[in-house]
């Protein structure tokens, strides 16, 4: 099969098999170890036992000389993590805020707590809002730096975070644009099948990009990384839902995508912690049973919540719910997910600005999802939001729609 096509995944068969054995001159029988080998790999593990011997040896002595030491040497290999809702509650969400600003300041939280925490971004530390302020940068002269400056290879950074959290005393994050995930996706599935909770802060989250124009709005991005079995995409709509979502990420066995919006977010009244649940209610209906619920994440909350007004004025009484994290929301029980979501209510409105794909789900067949089904446009924000119907006025009239009237 040498220089054909069929090497590569074909089964070699017995005579294939007996043709390598002659051209390599392997005359064992199968399963039968060669004496040299077995006493090759011997002297390799006696090797190994006698370095670790010395190395826990040297640990103890390290550990009389400098207690103080090894004390914080156990701690960084234990990651502990502070309370991230504790550690953030002084934080005073007033104004508008873009969430990937919000995500920074609590990072540079974390990283007054949390001195294991290493990570940065690939070449866009100040756009994704990811630099440890005050922390020096790792570099071959500096080994103690903790900001991290990985150049413009997302593949490479994703998988060095990989090899920074499984070597040990390290919690590990990396940053870049949301829509650049897709050179990333290769070891972010890999850290997923390792259970390994790597931290990817992805900004300008949405169409919201703007004028950068469709190669720089993510549409298909979400549904492709939610359909990675372990992984949680977060997609917090303020600073409260960021705080539950950095607080998931470092609570768990498996990597966390924190999805961020480029453009300024209202701080809602009704939001909460609950959103490290995945998915809860913001507002409900005065009834036991709601007319319809309104589903939305990110940015595109505030328009549910403002739809739900309208809504009110008419007398059509629903539910809003924030649905943050699919995954995490999907794990709850049922007693909970049907708390939130109901089997009996099957009039509802999801509303997403990206690919519809991973909500129907949710939508059900009567359902109505509001979402992006092409790539997007070069303009403003703003614009482009009403031209692809993430309005008030759009949830409201798909909500009357669910409900028949």
């Amino acid at each position: 099969m040498a220089g054909s096509e069929k090497s590569h995944g074909a089964p070699l068969g017995e005579e294939n098999v007996q043709k390598l054995k002659e051209f390599l001159n392997w005359t064992q029988q199968p399963f039968d170890i060669p004496e040299e080998v077995k006493i090759h790999c011997l002297s390799v593990a006696r090797r190994g036992a006698v370095k670790e011997k010395k190395w826990k040896k040297l640990f103890e002595e390290y550990k009389k000389a400098y207690p103080e030491l090894a004390d914080k040497y156990n701690e960084y290999m234990q990651r502990k993590t502070p309370d991230v809702k504790e550690l953030c509650s002084s934080i005073e969400f007033s104004e508008k805020e873009a969430t990937r600003k919000t995500s920074s300041i609590i990072l540079n939280k974390l990283a007054e707590n949390m001195p294991y925490l290493m990570g940065g971004s690939a070449d866009l530390g100040s756009s994704n809002m990811s630099i440890m302020n005050g922390k020096e940068y790792f570099s071959p002269e500096n080994r103690q730096g903790v900001n991290m400056q990985f150049g413009i290879r997302e593949h490479a950074m994703a998988a060095i975070c990989n090899g920074m959290y499984l070597h040990g005393g390290v919690q590990s994050y990396c940053s870049t644009f949301f829509i650049f995930s897709d050179y990333m996706k290769p070891a972010m599935r890999l850290a997923a099948l390792m259970n390994i909770p790597v931290i990817y802060v992805l900004t300008h989250d949405s169409i919201g990009v703007g004028e950068d124009g469709p190669t720089h709005q993510p549409v298909e991005q979400l549904i492709g990384l939610r359909s990675i079995p372990n992984l949680k995409v977060f997609r917090p709509a303020d600073g409260k839902e960021t705080i539950a979502a950095w607080s998931n990420a470092l609570n768990g066995n498996s990597p966390t995508v924190l999805v961020l919006s480029r453009q300024n977010l209202p701080q809602q009244t009704c939001t909460s912690f609950d959103a490290t649940k995945g998915g809860y209610i913001v507002l409900d209906s005065k009834k036991s049973t709601p007319d319809a619920i309104i589903i939305g994440t990110g940015s595109e909350l505030d328009l549910c919540i403002k739809a739900k007004q309208e809504l009110d004025a008419k007398g059509v009484d629903v539910r809003v719910v924030s649905m943050p994290c699919m995954e995490t929301f999907d794990s709850q029980s049922d007693e909970y997910k049907q708390s939130v979501l109901p089997d009996c209510v099957t009039a509802r409105v999801c509303v997403e600005a990206g690919s519809t794909f991973s909500w129907y789900k949710y939508a059900g067949l009567k359902g109505e999802i509001i979402g992006m089904q092409t790539f997007g446009k070069s303009a403003p924000a703003e614009k482009l939001f009403e031209y692809f119907g993430f309005t008030v006025n759009n949830i409201v009239e798909k909500t009357l729609k669910v409900i028949g009237g």
